[in-house]
Protein backbone atom coordinates (compact mmCIF):
# COMPACT_ATOMS: atom_id res chain seq x y z
CA UNK A 1 0.00 0.00 0.00
CA UNK A 2 2.92 2.34 0.39
CA UNK A 3 3.80 1.68 -2.79
CA UNK A 4 0.66 2.41 -4.11
CA UNK A 5 0.28 5.79 -2.40
CA UNK A 6 3.79 7.03 -3.26
CA UNK A 7 3.08 6.20 -6.80
CA UNK A 8 -0.56 8.10 -6.62
CA UNK A 9 1.40 11.53 -5.07
CA UNK A 10 3.99 11.30 -8.49
CA UNK A 11 1.09 10.59 -10.45
CA UNK A 12 -0.83 14.00 -8.91
CA UNK A 13 2.73 16.02 -8.91
CA UNK A 14 3.03 15.41 -12.58
CA UNK A 15 -0.51 15.81 -13.54
CA UNK A 16 -0.19 19.74 -11.12
CA UNK A 17 2.93 20.16 -13.17
CA UNK A 18 1.51 20.00 -16.29
CA UNK A 19 -1.10 21.83 -15.81
CA UNK A 20 0.60 24.51 -14.42
CA UNK A 21 3.67 25.26 -16.87
CA UNK A 22 2.17 22.68 -20.14
CA UNK A 23 -1.08 23.97 -20.01
CA UNK A 24 -1.35 23.11 -23.56
CA UNK A 25 -0.54 19.61 -23.14
CA UNK A 26 -2.92 18.84 -20.77
CA UNK A 27 -5.41 17.98 -23.89
CA UNK A 28 -3.50 14.85 -24.78
CA UNK A 29 -4.70 11.76 -24.89
CA UNK A 30 -1.80 10.35 -22.44
CA UNK A 31 -2.76 12.92 -20.14
CA UNK A 32 -6.30 12.42 -19.98
CA UNK A 33 -5.90 8.65 -20.00
CA UNK A 34 -3.67 9.42 -16.84
CA UNK A 35 -6.11 11.83 -14.79
CA UNK A 36 -9.07 8.97 -15.82
CA UNK A 37 -6.88 6.24 -13.72
CA UNK A 38 -6.34 8.89 -10.89
CA UNK A 39 -9.57 9.60 -10.52
CA UNK A 40 -10.91 6.26 -10.59
CA UNK A 41 -8.28 4.56 -8.33
CA UNK A 42 -7.44 7.41 -5.99
CA UNK A 43 -9.42 9.58 -3.64
CA UNK A 44 -8.77 12.64 -1.01
CA UNK A 45 -9.85 11.36 2.29
CA UNK A 46 -11.34 14.40 4.86
CA UNK A 47 -8.03 16.02 5.45
CA UNK A 48 -7.04 15.72 1.58
CA UNK A 49 -4.65 12.53 1.65
CA UNK A 50 -4.32 10.62 -1.08
CA UNK A 51 -6.44 7.13 -0.81
CA UNK A 52 -6.78 4.13 -2.79
CA UNK A 53 -10.04 3.19 -3.58
CA UNK A 54 -11.96 0.48 -2.22
CA UNK A 55 -15.22 -0.97 -1.93
CA UNK A 56 -18.19 1.44 -0.08
CA UNK A 57 -18.78 -1.58 2.76
CA UNK A 58 -15.19 -1.89 3.66
CA UNK A 59 -15.50 2.10 4.68
CA UNK A 60 -13.94 3.09 1.43
CA UNK A 61 -14.62 5.69 -1.21
CA UNK A 62 -16.21 3.48 -3.70
CA UNK A 63 -15.70 2.03 -7.10
CA UNK A 64 -16.40 2.60 -10.60
CA UNK A 65 -18.38 0.41 -12.16
CA UNK A 66 -15.71 -2.08 -14.41
CA UNK A 67 -17.08 -0.59 -17.53
CA UNK A 68 -15.56 2.61 -16.78
CA UNK A 69 -12.32 1.95 -15.30
CA UNK A 70 -9.20 1.70 -17.55
CA UNK A 71 -7.15 -1.74 -16.68
CA UNK A 72 -4.27 -0.87 -18.76
CA UNK A 73 -2.30 2.15 -19.81
CA UNK A 74 -1.59 0.61 -23.38
CA UNK A 75 -4.94 0.62 -23.96
CA UNK A 76 -7.40 2.52 -22.58
CA UNK A 77 -10.19 0.75 -24.13
CA UNK A 78 -9.62 -2.34 -22.43
CA UNK A 79 -11.80 -3.59 -19.34
CA UNK A 80 -11.98 -6.24 -16.81
CA UNK A 81 -14.21 -8.93 -16.67
CA UNK A 82 -15.49 -12.32 -14.56
CA UNK A 83 -17.86 -14.94 -15.27
CA UNK A 84 -18.18 -16.30 -12.58
CA UNK A 85 -15.95 -16.38 -9.29
CA UNK A 86 -13.03 -18.53 -11.34
CA UNK A 87 -12.85 -16.70 -15.28
CA UNK A 88 -11.59 -13.40 -15.43
CA UNK A 89 -9.42 -11.52 -17.76
CA UNK A 90 -8.78 -7.94 -18.96
CA UNK A 91 -9.11 -6.47 -22.64
CA UNK A 92 -12.44 -7.37 -24.65
CA UNK A 93 -14.65 -10.08 -25.56
CA UNK A 94 -14.84 -12.39 -28.81
CA UNK A 95 -18.56 -13.89 -29.73
CA UNK A 96 -18.17 -17.17 -32.49
CA UNK A 97 -21.47 -18.40 -33.99
CA UNK A 98 -21.06 -21.47 -37.07
CA UNK A 99 -23.36 -23.62 -38.74
CA UNK A 100 -24.19 -26.79 -37.17
CA UNK A 101 -25.95 -28.64 -40.08
CA UNK A 102 -25.46 -32.57 -39.75
CA UNK A 103 -24.81 -32.89 -43.49
CA UNK A 104 -22.10 -30.58 -43.72
CA UNK A 105 -18.65 -29.30 -42.17
CA UNK A 106 -19.14 -26.17 -39.45
CA UNK A 107 -18.12 -23.10 -40.82
CA UNK A 108 -17.82 -19.84 -38.85
CA UNK A 109 -20.44 -17.09 -40.20
CA UNK A 110 -19.94 -14.78 -37.75
CA UNK A 111 -17.39 -13.34 -35.24
CA UNK A 112 -17.98 -9.98 -32.89
CA UNK A 113 -15.54 -8.37 -30.41
CA UNK A 114 -17.50 -6.54 -27.70
CA UNK A 115 -15.99 -4.69 -24.93
CA UNK A 116 -15.35 -6.86 -21.53
CA UNK A 117 -17.93 -5.91 -19.66
CA UNK A 118 -20.85 -6.29 -22.60
CA UNK A 119 -23.06 -8.66 -21.24
CA UNK A 120 -23.49 -11.33 -23.29
CA UNK A 121 -27.26 -11.11 -23.61
CA UNK A 122 -27.05 -7.69 -25.51
CA UNK A 123 -24.48 -9.24 -28.49
CA UNK A 124 -27.79 -11.26 -30.36
CA UNK A 125 -29.52 -8.34 -31.66
CA UNK A 126 -25.86 -6.93 -33.52
CA UNK A 127 -25.41 -10.62 -34.35
CA UNK A 128 -28.54 -11.26 -36.11
CA UNK A 129 -28.33 -8.23 -38.27
CA UNK A 130 -25.41 -9.29 -39.58
CA UNK A 131 -26.36 -12.12 -40.53
CA UNK A 132 -29.25 -10.98 -41.91
CA UNK A 133 -27.00 -8.36 -44.19
CA UNK A 134 -24.90 -11.35 -45.04
CA UNK A 135 -28.05 -13.41 -46.25
CA UNK A 136 -26.68 -16.35 -43.31
CA UNK A 137 -29.65 -15.99 -40.78
CA UNK A 138 -30.25 -18.89 -39.29
CA UNK A 139 -34.10 -21.00 -38.69
CA UNK A 140 -32.91 -21.86 -35.19
CA UNK A 141 -30.18 -19.97 -33.45
CA UNK A 142 -28.91 -22.28 -30.60
CA UNK A 143 -27.35 -20.11 -27.77
CA UNK A 144 -25.66 -20.72 -24.00
CA UNK A 145 -27.54 -19.80 -21.84
CA UNK A 146 -25.97 -16.07 -21.09
CA UNK A 147 -26.74 -15.11 -24.36
CA UNK A 148 -31.01 -15.64 -23.17
CA UNK A 149 -32.78 -12.65 -22.60
CA UNK A 150 -36.81 -12.29 -23.14
CA UNK A 151 -37.20 -9.10 -25.08
CA UNK A 152 -34.29 -10.92 -27.20
CA UNK A 153 -35.92 -13.81 -27.82
CA UNK A 154 -38.69 -11.64 -29.38
CA UNK A 155 -37.23 -9.35 -31.11
CA UNK A 156 -35.18 -12.22 -33.04
CA UNK A 157 -38.63 -13.75 -34.11
CA UNK A 158 -40.37 -10.65 -34.46
CA UNK A 159 -37.86 -8.75 -36.23
CA UNK A 160 -35.71 -11.73 -38.49
CA UNK A 161 -37.90 -14.97 -38.08
CA UNK A 162 -34.97 -16.79 -36.13
CA UNK A 163 -35.87 -19.22 -32.98
CA UNK A 164 -33.37 -18.77 -30.37
CA UNK A 165 -33.23 -21.51 -28.34
CA UNK A 166 -31.19 -21.65 -25.30
CA UNK A 167 -31.58 -22.45 -21.03
CA UNK A 168 -33.61 -19.95 -20.02
CA UNK A 169 -33.14 -19.53 -16.18
CA UNK A 170 -35.46 -20.76 -13.89
CA UNK A 171 -37.92 -19.06 -11.57
CA UNK A 172 -36.02 -18.45 -8.22
CA UNK A 173 -38.62 -16.55 -6.38
CA UNK A 174 -40.31 -17.96 -3.38
CA UNK A 175 -43.49 -18.00 -5.08
CA UNK A 176 -42.25 -21.55 -7.06
CA UNK A 177 -43.37 -24.85 -6.18
CA UNK A 178 -41.64 -26.93 -4.44
CA UNK A 179 -41.27 -23.88 -2.49
CA UNK A 180 -43.64 -22.59 1.05
CA UNK A 181 -44.00 -19.54 -1.00
CA UNK A 182 -47.75 -18.99 -2.36
CA UNK A 183 -48.21 -20.20 -5.95
CA UNK A 184 -48.37 -17.97 -8.85
CA UNK A 185 -51.65 -16.68 -9.22
CA UNK A 186 -52.49 -17.80 -5.86
CA UNK A 187 -51.32 -14.34 -3.84
CA UNK A 188 -54.67 -12.87 -1.50
CA UNK A 189 -53.78 -9.06 -3.33
CA UNK A 190 -54.29 -7.84 -6.72
CA UNK A 191 -51.46 -5.18 -7.61
CA UNK A 192 -52.59 -1.72 -8.80
CA UNK A 193 -50.16 0.61 -9.83
CA UNK A 194 -50.75 4.68 -9.08
CA UNK A 195 -47.93 6.78 -10.27
CA UNK A 196 -45.10 4.03 -9.54
CA UNK A 197 -46.59 3.21 -5.75
CA UNK A 198 -49.11 -0.01 -5.68
CA UNK A 199 -51.63 1.56 -3.65
CA UNK A 200 -54.61 -0.44 -1.85
CA UNK A 201 -58.38 -0.93 -3.08
CA UNK A 202 -61.38 -0.02 -1.50
CA UNK A 203 -61.71 -1.94 2.32
CA UNK A 204 -57.91 -4.04 1.51
CA UNK A 205 -54.58 -3.79 2.53
CA UNK A 206 -52.83 -3.23 -0.64
CA UNK A 207 -52.64 -6.14 -2.97
CA UNK A 208 -55.91 -7.83 -3.41
CA UNK A 209 -56.28 -10.31 -5.89
CA UNK A 210 -54.32 -12.91 -7.93
CA UNK A 211 -50.85 -11.82 -8.71
CA UNK A 212 -48.80 -13.81 -11.37
CA UNK A 213 -44.81 -14.91 -10.01
CA UNK A 214 -42.57 -12.06 -9.70
CA UNK A 215 -39.89 -12.82 -12.94
CA UNK A 216 -36.74 -12.39 -12.90
CA UNK A 217 -35.80 -11.04 -16.66
CA UNK A 218 -33.65 -8.37 -18.74
CA UNK A 219 -35.72 -5.95 -20.03
CA UNK A 220 -38.41 -3.33 -19.41
CA UNK A 221 -41.02 -4.74 -17.15
CA UNK A 222 -43.79 -2.92 -15.70
CA UNK A 223 -43.63 -2.90 -11.50
CA UNK A 224 -43.87 -0.73 -8.30
CA UNK A 225 -43.27 -0.64 -4.93
CA UNK A 226 -45.13 -2.08 -1.91
CA UNK A 227 -44.86 0.46 1.49
CA UNK A 228 -44.14 -0.93 4.71
CA UNK A 229 -47.31 0.22 6.18
CA UNK A 230 -49.57 -1.99 3.16
CA UNK A 231 -46.91 -4.78 3.52
CA UNK A 232 -46.58 -5.81 7.10
CA UNK A 233 -50.88 -5.87 7.98
CA UNK A 234 -50.98 -8.65 4.89
CA UNK A 235 -51.65 -12.19 6.36
CA UNK A 236 -49.82 -13.76 3.90
CA UNK A 237 -46.73 -11.88 3.92
CA UNK A 238 -44.37 -14.93 5.91
CA UNK A 239 -45.13 -16.69 2.32
CA UNK A 240 -44.81 -13.77 0.16
CA UNK A 241 -41.36 -12.40 0.90
CA UNK A 242 -38.37 -12.27 3.50
CA UNK A 243 -37.62 -8.31 3.05
CA UNK A 244 -37.23 -6.14 6.31
CA UNK A 245 -37.17 -2.99 4.65
CA UNK A 246 -39.33 -0.40 4.33
CA UNK A 247 -41.14 -1.19 1.13
CA UNK A 248 -41.12 -3.83 -2.11
CA UNK A 249 -40.51 -3.42 -5.18
CA UNK A 250 -41.97 -5.89 -7.56
CA UNK A 251 -41.99 -6.09 -11.09
CA UNK A 252 -44.08 -7.76 -14.02
CA UNK A 253 -42.98 -7.98 -17.97
CA UNK A 254 -45.60 -7.35 -20.63
CA UNK A 255 -47.87 -10.34 -21.35
CA UNK A 256 -46.74 -11.26 -24.59
CA UNK A 257 -42.93 -12.11 -22.95
CA UNK A 258 -45.08 -13.82 -20.40
CA UNK A 259 -46.57 -16.22 -21.99
CA UNK A 260 -43.17 -16.53 -24.42
CA UNK A 261 -41.57 -17.40 -20.99
CA UNK A 262 -44.32 -19.81 -20.00
CA UNK A 263 -43.78 -21.54 -23.56
CA UNK A 264 -39.58 -21.66 -23.25
CA UNK A 265 -39.87 -23.17 -20.07
CA UNK A 266 -42.15 -25.93 -20.81
CA UNK A 267 -40.16 -26.38 -23.75
CA UNK A 268 -37.38 -27.24 -22.73
CA UNK A 269 -37.97 -29.60 -19.95
CA UNK A 270 -38.24 -32.10 -23.19
CA UNK A 271 -36.29 -34.66 -24.70
CA UNK A 272 -36.52 -32.93 -28.30
CA UNK A 273 -35.68 -29.70 -26.77
CA UNK A 274 -32.69 -31.29 -25.35
CA UNK A 275 -31.61 -33.50 -28.05
CA UNK A 276 -31.76 -30.70 -30.40
CA UNK A 277 -29.85 -27.88 -28.23
CA UNK A 278 -27.11 -31.02 -27.25
CA UNK A 279 -26.21 -29.65 -31.05
CA UNK A 280 -24.44 -26.63 -29.64
CA UNK A 281 -21.85 -28.23 -27.84
CA UNK A 282 -19.46 -28.09 -31.20
CA UNK A 283 -18.86 -25.09 -30.69
CA UNK A 284 -17.11 -24.87 -27.89
CA UNK A 285 -14.19 -27.20 -29.20
CA UNK A 286 -14.18 -23.98 -32.01
CA UNK A 287 -13.59 -21.57 -29.45
CA UNK A 288 -10.91 -23.84 -27.65
CA UNK A 289 -9.57 -23.75 -31.30
CA UNK A 290 -9.39 -20.20 -31.93
CA UNK A 291 -8.17 -19.35 -28.10
CA UNK A 292 -4.98 -22.36 -28.26
CA UNK A 293 -4.44 -22.90 -31.81
CA UNK A 294 -4.81 -19.24 -33.20
CA UNK A 295 -4.12 -16.98 -29.85
CA UNK A 296 -7.48 -16.09 -29.71
CA UNK A 297 -6.61 -14.38 -26.25
CA UNK A 298 -3.99 -11.94 -27.21
CA UNK A 299 -4.81 -8.36 -28.72
CA UNK A 300 -3.14 -7.84 -31.97
CA UNK A 301 -3.85 -4.55 -32.21
CA UNK A 302 -5.00 -1.43 -29.57
CA UNK A 303 -8.73 -0.57 -29.53
CA UNK A 304 -11.93 -2.02 -30.12
CA UNK A 305 -12.13 -0.54 -33.26
CA UNK A 306 -9.59 -1.65 -34.86
CA UNK A 307 -10.21 -5.60 -33.35
CA UNK A 308 -13.15 -5.54 -34.88
CA UNK A 309 -12.70 -4.76 -38.01
CA UNK A 310 -9.64 -7.56 -38.06
CA UNK A 311 -11.64 -10.03 -36.35
CA UNK A 312 -15.45 -9.55 -38.53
Amino acid sequence: MTMILATGNDAVRLLEHLYRYVADRMSGPRIQALRQIMVRNYHRDAVGHLRWRTAEKKGGAGLPPSSRVIVSPYDTSARYARHGHIISWKGFAAHLTETCAADGPNVITDVATTAAATHDSQVLPGDHTRLARRGLLPAEHLVDAGYISLPHLEQAAREHQVTVSGPLKSNPTRQTPPRRGLRPGRLPYRLRPSAGHLSPGAGQCGLAGPLPDLLTHRGPADGGTVTKSQCQPCPARVQCTTSRGSHRAVGFPPRELRDLQLRVRAEQQTFEWKSRYAVRSGVEGTVNEFAHGHGMRRCRYRGQRRLTSSTS
